[in-house]
């Protein structure tokens, strides 16, 4: 798996990439970001982990099954960003950005 650089801007989502935001977003509702990491603050390894925001930025409950299972789907549709950082996926756009800042809109 190749590293990306600090500043790592992804290309344009693709259209399967687009279809899992949406897929997401039904699955969450209300969710306009979600926060992926392999870092689950229960577990001493990695782990994957799902944090889903509403458009005001506030966390909204997920059950355990929906962390993993939002987690693995992004995991394995952008397989080439380096997931030893924290990634957040606009649901609106598709578009993944490196960090756990997301972009909240209503702000």
């Amino acid at each position: 798996m190749l590293a990306m650089p600090k500043e790592a801007h992804y290309p344009a989502p693709s259209q399967s990439q687009q279809r899992l935001a949406v897929q997401l977003a039904d699955m969450i509702p209300g969710a306009v970001t979600i926060r992926v990491s392999l870092a689950d603050p229960r577990r001493q390894w990695p782990h994957p982990y799902t944090v889903a925001l509403n458009a005001n930025g506030e966390q909204l409950p997920l059950s355990r099954a929906t962390i993993k299972v939002a987690a693995r789907w992004v995991l394995r549709t952008w397989p080439e960003a380096d997931w030893t950082r924290p990634h957040a996926l606009d649901l609106t756009t598709g578009q993944l950005n490196v960090g756990t800042r997301a972009a909240v809109r209503g702000r």
